[in-house]
């Protein structure tokens, strides 16, 4: 652990402490609820964690670094922004995702795209979105959505340089 989680941690618990000598009662309410907030998303963050060690046993990072690294290039970026615009995980999942990829071998520019196409694009709940938004917006807004997330790719590709 770095020094700068070891800090955070420490101010944490700080903050924690003062709150405590604040308001024990509120305290503790709120201690309870970030308790349930975890218990709640616990179980999708576990379930992702399992499929993505299983996905890095299984690819090695070679593969990983073939299909999504920096040598696939804008394939790679596309392939990436597909995958992200079809799944459906929460940001809190996505990002430590994106970081155990990047250590195994994929680009920035690929986990941009993904993450972007992730968070924005959304295939699987468009036809709830239809409903609301109809067709036409829905389409548009997730086409829009699906090339910013190359735009994205392309910033990042820029800045990491």
């Amino acid at each position: 652990m770095d020094s700068f989680t070891l800090l955070l941690y420490f101010l944490s618990l700080l903050v924690l402490l003062v709150s405590f000598g604040h308001d024990k009662a509120r305290t503790r309410e709120a201690l309870r609820k970030a308790w349930k907030a975890l218990e709640n998303i616990l179980p999708q963050f576990l379930g992702v964690i399992v499929l993505v060690g299983i996905m890095l046993a299984l690819l090695s990072p070679a593969t990983i670094g073939r299909l999504l690294g920096r040598e696939s290039g804008w394939t790679g970026v596309f392939l990436a922004a597909v995958v992200g615009a079809v799944t459906l995980i929460p940001g809190f999942v996505a990002f430590p995702l994106a970081a155990m990829l990047l250590r195994a071998g994929a680009g920035p520019m690929q986990m941009g795209a993904f993450i972007s196409a992730l968070m924005m694009v959304g295939v699987v709940t468009a036809p709830m979105e239809m409903k609301y938004f109809g067709r036409r917006m829905t389409f548009f807004r997730n086409g829009l959505a699906f090339l910013y997330s190359f735009l994205v790719a392309w910033a990042i590709g820029m800045a990491v340089r």
